[in-house]
């Protein structure tokens, strides 16, 4: 027998939640398969089997737990048992019976021709049975093949209002008794077919959620912020990533991004203020000698700040990999603590949303953040001509507690000179 805990994920976090069984009890399971979602107030994590066998839960989705916690085990003796009986305890069906009925999950899987089951949690399958949704026609894309809200919100604004799913519902009131539906329910009721004018939906913050805004309560209640802006004409940096961009990725595997060069731009300036490199400590400032960049990425289940550690000894295709690399632990659900602490500076790109503007938020104890936007075509003012050139905004927020305006703006005109000449950044000049 293997007992299964919640493992200890860093020094500060004590304890987690429980979010997810990707499997059901008395399942047979195999080594390394994904068995539960755990989320700290940090990250997001997949569990996986230890040893082969059948699974037995002892603590239900949704409960909060403390690292170290004995959540299920798993009986090796039992689960071979298990394995061998089925094929000869089911007896075959009548063959008119057969024929009308798919096939199990188990033979699919053995002819390798059917994908497997997707895993759906109660509150998934009260969801569908409430808006009549036929959970088999819903793309599953959570950890372990799992439905998740956001796949059946898709799956009905993708649908004709008139149509009605396969799942069986209650027999409806009588007309008399139900009073009619109203014609418009606001404009929010086009977006979310889930939302209701005379419905109220409740659901507890996530552990990640809680932290955030935590953590973004406290940088505006303990930091003396601000921001200041400018833009960028990013014409060379699409010009150098057009000509060179396909040779770049034959070479090293990975795209050539506008990201690499924004972190290089970062470092370059940072060496010259060390001040926004620094942060506050009680009476002290703290001056890091070293340039680890947070890199904020938007998951589902929250921001997350992976670092990019020592950036000023890594080149544009190390960047470009490690940026890579984070954003697929983000999607697998695989980063680790050790991945989100230690940095000393972010950067953030709303860009990817589309934002054209914004103020970003310290992450503290960091004592500045670059915000970056959409890139847009604009009619601006080059040799007395009006030309159209591809511009970007950017932001600097900061901690004036120690960075005054003049290091804050100096510092953004750096990013923009390094930027609009690339070449500075290799030169080092």
């Amino acid at each position: 027998m293997t007992e299964l805990k919640i493992p200890e994920v860093g020094e500060s976090v004590q304890e987690a939640l429980l979010a997810q069984w990707l499997k059901r009890e008395g399942e047979s399971v195999r080594k390394d398969d994904v068995l539960f979602v755990i989320e700290t107030d940090k990250v997001t994590l997949e569990i996986s089997a230890p040893a082969d066998g059948v699974l037995k839960i002892l603590v239900p989705e949704g409960a909060t737990v403390k690292i170290g916690t004995v959540v299920g085990r798993i009986e090796e003796a039992a689960g071979q048992k298990v394995e061998a009986e089925p094929k000869e305890a089911a007896p075959p069906p009548p063959p008119a019976e057969a024929a009308a009925r798919p096939p199990k999950a188990e033979e699919s899987a053995d002819s390798g021709q059917a994908s497997p089951k997707p895993v759906i949690s109660p509150s998934i399958r009260a969801l569908a049975e409430e808006k009549g949704v036929d959970l088999s026609a819903v793309t599953p894309t959570g950890p372990g093949g799992r439905i998740t809200q956001g796949d059946v919100l898709l799956h009905l604004e993708g649908r004709p209002p008139e149509k009605t799913g396969t799942v069986p519902v209650p027999p409806a009131a009588p007309a008399a008794e139900r009073p009619p539906a109203p014609a418009f329910v606001g404009a929010a009721s086009s977006r979310d077919p889930l939302s209701r004018a005379d419905e109220t939906v409740r659901k507890p913050m996530s552990p990640i959620r809680q932290r955030i805004a935590a953590r973004l309560l406290e940088a505006r209640q303990n930091t003396a912020m601000l921001t200041t802006f400018n833009e960028i004409d990013m014409s060379r940096v699409q010009a150098l990533r057009k000509t060179f961009g396909e040779e770049f990725h034959k070479k090293h595997g990975t795209r050539l991004g506008l990201m690499s060069f924004f972190v290089k731009a970062t470092v370059a300036a940072l060496k010259e203020m060390p001040l926004v490199n620094g942060f506050i400590d009680g009476n002290e400032i703290v001056y890091h000698n070293y340039y680890h960049i947070g890199m904020a990425i938007g998951a589902v289940r929250g921001l997350v700040v992976p670092v990019i550690r020592h950036a000023d000894t890594l080149g544009f295709a190390a960047i470009e990999q490690a940026i890579a690399d984070f954003a697929q632990k983000v999607r697998d659900n695989k980063l680790d603590i050790s991945d989100l602490e230690g940095g000393t500076f972010t950067i953030t790109n709303g860009g990817v949303f589309g934002s054209l503007l914004s103020t970003p938020i310290l992450n503290p104890p960091q004592s500045a953040i670059l915000g970056l936007h959409k890139i847009e075509e604009r009619p601006i003012a080059v040799a007395g001509q009006v030309v159209i050139r591809p511009m970007m905004y950017v932001a600097l927020s900061y901690d004036h507690r120690i960075i005054d305006g003049r290091e804050a703006v100096t510092f953004l005109r750096r990013i923009k000179e390094f930027v609009e000449n690339p070449e500075r950044i290799m030169m080092e000049i």
